[in-house]
């Protein structure tokens, strides 16, 4: 079995590293996909991504992992999937929003913020681009945290949060199934509990 990590917004392949040494040592194929949000836009991206999967295919079976943004761009990259291309086992999104994100909504039009993301910080506080990235027709595993603060002076006053998104932004009802862990979403991919969670979901799809 492969596994494609997809890091976040911001982020580097390396972030991925302790969670796929967890899955190397379970006798996974492990590889990473990067990409510099200042270099290129969303549609971009998404056609380098496309062109990956589409060789890791070749290769037999597959599941991908995607931190945030990652996770936005596997959505959107298996729905341009040419069809004779074999889809995954399973996808994990980890932290990734499937509504708009409330934080680059309200930032959308700081200067700093507009200069640091550029197109894909505009697409994650866009209603109609979020919701254009659509769903997936494969097994969807959804690890979210919960470890953020909630108090009246954060984004999320009364909400279930790692810091940087909601458990509604990261919520939809095609998801297969979802997990919560007391974890921020910097952490995510460091995480054990994330490693076993993709080995418990992986083990019992081969069962």
């Amino acid at each position: 079995m492969h596994v494609l990590f997809v890091h976040g917004m911001g982020r580097s392949p390396l972030s991925g590293w302790p969670v796929l040494w967890h899955l190397r040592r379970a006798g996974l194929h492990t590889h990473t996909f990067g990409y510099a949000v200042t270099l290129g836009d969303f549609s971009a991206i998404r056609a380098r991504l496309v062109a990956r999967i589409s060789a890791l295919a070749a290769r037999g079976d597959y599941c991908l992992v995607g931190h945030s943004l990652g996770g936005v761009l596997i959505r959107a990259a298996l729905n341009a999937l040419p069809a004779a291309v074999a889809r995954p086992r399973r996808i994990f999104l980890l932290g990734s929003p499937q509504q708009p994100a409330r934080l680059a909504k309200l930032l959308g039009a700081n200067p700093v913020f507009r200069a640091l993301t550029r197109d894909c910080g505009q697409l994650l506080g866009s209603r109609e681009r979020m919701a254009a990235v659509g769903a997936v027709s494969v097994p969807t595993t959804s690890i979210v945290g919960v470890g953020g603060p909630a108090r009246r002076f954060t984004v999320f006053p009364d909400e279930p949060n790692d810091g940087v998104v909601s458990l509604d932004e990261v919520s939809a009802a095609w998801l297969t199934d979802q997990v919560q862990l007391c974890e921020l979403h910097t952490f995510l991919p460091m995480s054990r509990g994330v490693a076993r969670i993709i080995l418990e979901r992986l083990a019992h799809d081969a069962a």
